[in-house]
Formats: C-alpha cells, sequence, structure tokens
C-alpha cells in the first residue's frame, strides 16, 4: 500500500519555527526581570535619597515631689452673687433696656414700668399742697385782724366800755386762728410727704442694677406684667438675671469618707472641660460644714488665683486637690508625648533625628497621663524627639524635621 507524501508532510515539525518561538519568549522575561529590577533600584535610591517629613517635640522637664494629688473630684463654675431682678411693684413693662450678654453697672436702669396712674396721682398730690399753701396765707390774715380785735376789745374793757363777755370772745376767736394756722402748717408738712410717697412709687417702677455684672438671661418683654411674686397666669416674676462675674468658683461634692484629705487653703490644679489641656491653678476657699445625707457628701468651695473672662457660669470642672509642697527631695523627671513613644521588638523606643538621620533609642517608662507619659530613663531634657510616630519609622532613614 503506497503511503500519501503530503500527509507524511503535515506530520513533519518544524524545527526553525520552534526555536524561534522560544528564543522570543526568553527576551520577554530578560526584558520584565530588567524593568522590575531597575524599578526596585529607582525605588530603593529615592527612598534613600529622600527625606521623609516628621513633626518633633521638646522633652518637657518636670520637677516632682514638691505637690501630690491626693483626690479628684468634679464640680461647676458657680457665681457667689447672682441675682434675677425683679420690680417692687406689680405693674405693666413698659421697656426692657438690656439683652443677653451685656455688661451693667451698678443703678444702671435695666427696665421701667407703667408709671401713668402714680403719675396722676403725684400731680394731684402737688395741687392738694399748693391749695393748703394757698389756705394758710388766708389764715394768717385771718389771725392777724383777730388779734387787732382782741386787742381793740382788752382796751375797751380798761376803758369800762366793753364787758368781758366780749373779751372772752375775741380771744377765743383769736385762739382759733392760732390753731388753724397750726394745723394748716402740718397740713402742708403732710402733702408734702404725699409728694414723697408718690415719688418713690415712681422710683420704684423703675428697676435698677444692684450690682455690677453680666445679664446671663431676659425674661421678660415689654408689654408683659411683673410682680415681685408669683401670681399665675401670664405675670412675669423676673425681667433678666445678672451674675458677678468677679465672684466666680468652683463648687464640688467631695465623698465624706474623704473629706479628711480637703483642708481650707490647700491648693487645687483645676481643668474646665471646655478647656482640658488649660490646666487652672485654684485654693480652697471653704468646706461647707455639713453634709448631704441623701449623697454622702459635703461641699467645697474652691476660689480661682486670677479669674479669666473664658470662666463662664455652669461650666463643669475637674479638680485636683495636691498636697502642700514637699521642699526636701525634689526630683526631676522627663514627660514626652504618649504618641511619641512605639513599640520595636518587645521592647518600648523612641525617636531622636542625629544629623539629618533617624536614631532609636529604648527608654523605660513611668506613668501616662493626660496623653504623656513619664520617662524614667533613656532621654533628657535636651532631647527632641519625633512625634507621633508613623509605621515607616526606623533608624538610618533620612528625615526632614518640622517643630510644632
Amino acid at each position: 500500500m503506497a503511503l500519501d507524501k503530503s500527509k507524511l508532510s503535515d506530520l513533519k515539525l518544524d524545527r526553525d519555527n520552534e526555536d524561534r518561538g522560544g528564543l522570543g519568549w526568553l527576551l520577554w522575561l530578560i526584558l520584565v526581570v530588567a524593568l522590575t529590577g531597575g524599578g526596585f533600584w529607582a525605588y530603593q535610591w529615592s527612598q534613600k535619597n529622600s527625606a521623609m517629613e516628621v513633626s518633633t517635640v521638646a522633652v518637657r522637664r518636670v520637677v516632682t515631689g514638691e505637690r501630690a494629688t491626693v483626690l479628684n473630684a468634679t464640680g461647676y463654675v458657680e457665681p457667689r452673687r447672682l441675682s434675677t431682678i425683679s420690680s417692687k411693684v406689680t405693674g405693666k413693662i413698659t421697656e426692657v433696656l438690656v439683652e443677653e450678654g451685656m455688661k451693667v453697672t451698678k443703678n444702671q436702669i435695666l427696665a421701667r414700668i407703667d408709671t401713668t396712674n402714680i403719675d396722676a396721682s403725684l400731680r394731684l398730690a402737688k395741687a392738694q399742697l399748693e391749695v393748703s399753701r394757698t389756705a394758710i396765707k388766708e389764715t394768717e390774715v385771718r389771725k392777724r385782724e383777730a388779734d387787732l380785735d382782741l386787742k381793740r376789745v382788752a382796751k375797751l374793757v380798761k376803758e369800762g366800755i366793753s364787758t368781758q363777755a366780749e373779751l372772752d370772745s375775741a380771744t377765743a376767736a383769736f385762739d382759733a386762728q392760732v390753731a388753724l394756722l397750726a394745723r394748716q402748717k402740718e397740713e402742708i408738712k403732710v402733702s408734702q410727704r404725699q409728694i414723697e410717697v408718690w415719688e418713690q412709687e415712681l422710683e420704684d417702677r423703675v428697676v435698677r442694677a444692684p450690682f455690677d455684672g453680666v445679664v446671663v438671661s431676659k425674661n421678660a418683654q415689654p408689654g408683659e406684667m411683673i410682680s415681685p411674686m408669683s401670681s399665675g397666669g401670664f405675670t412675669r416674676t423676673g425681667i433678666c438675671t445678672i451674675v458677678d462675674m468677679s465672684s466666680l468658683e468652683i463648687e464640688v461634692d467631695v465623698n465624706e469618707a474623704y473629706i479628711n484629705r480637703v483642708q481650707p487653703g490647700m491648693p487645687v490644679e483645676a481643668k474646665l472641660d471646655a478647656y482640658q489641656d488649660w490646666k487652672i491653678p485654684c485654693k480652697v476657699i471653704a468646706i461647707i460644714p455639713t453634709a448631704d445625707r441623701s449623697k454622702a457628701t459635703v461641699k467645697v468651695r474652691i476660689g480661682f488665683n486670677e479669674l479669666d473672662p473664658r470662666m463662664l457660669p455652669d461650666m463643669g470642672a475637674k479638680v485636683a486637690f495636691q498636697s502642700v509642697p514637699n521642699e526636701a527631695e525634689p526630683t526631676v523627671q522627663f514627660v514626652v508625648p504618649s504618641a511619641a513613644v512605639a513599640e520595636r521588638g518587645g521592647r518600648e523606643v523612641v525617636f531622636l533625628i542625629n544629623n539629618g538621620l533617624v536614631e532609636r533609642r529604648a527608654v523605660a517608662l513611668g506613668d501616662e497621663k493626660d496623653g504623656e507619659v513619664t520617662v524614667l530613663a533613656g532621654v533628657n531634657g535636651s532631647d527632641t524627639i519625633i512625634s507621633p510616630v508613623s509605621a515607616g519609622l526606623k533608624s538610618g532613614i533620612k528625615v526632614k524635621e518640622t517643630t510644632e
């Protein structure tokens, strides 16, 4: 049986094409390896020669042993002088001259109450005073006339012309005019006192500030009724509330089990909830000599050493009662931010900068408080460390310092 040569040629391997395909793949593999190696080398070169930007902080030096916190407590800023201003009389408000946040001085006018009826009564009292003054002039004339009649009758009695009865009648008429004049003079005084009463009523309808302070709330508007006591309905009992900002202090409730740690005059460090990083020096003013049986606490008043406009009534505050300074053996410690400490190889370390390169240094740590940690060994007061520590930070890399 004869074989078909054309079919046999189809079964022949093409060695030339196979050699050319293998060489192409080898060239592509060499090119990929070269590019990868070049990119890695370029990355390493750029990392070696480019500087990482880092923030640095100085190590803080703290002298300890002078004061120690013996007790912590919470409380609120309270004013010793706070007044809700009302009027002495019931009436309709015609004018309110204050707004929240306004500073006022002692005796400054805050509001006015309607005086329509008082004005009318005052005018009537003044008119009555004028009538009394006119009447007294008439009485003085009548008195002089009675005096002349008395002298005339007395002369006639001596001459025997007039009788004793006529003399007694003239004497009585004169004495009556004298008494009437005295009464009218007293009536003038009464009219003057009545005018003073109505003038005081007018003054009572002008509401004034009792002391220097700041208006913290406005409670009434023109047209509303106000009364010094609650009358129900829509009657107001106060126009505004004034606070004397110079009387601010902190009031805290101390558990009665620890009140023996607190003494009048002892130093206190306070922090307002609104300003957590602001440490305010204070001192104990007084311990209120009574306990709250429902809470088992004793109230303690704490005064600020210096006042500040940022202090506002009813702000929350945290206080630390501190012991009296111990002058025996003060010690020096170093404090760094907690973010400046990292763990490497099971040890706490910090990173310093030496000639533009990172230097890692192992440290021994103490207590941590308020985002700071005490370093017992490993740094000194002249060191500047990197904070915060990033994940890629290590010894020997080049960095660029940006001090905060």
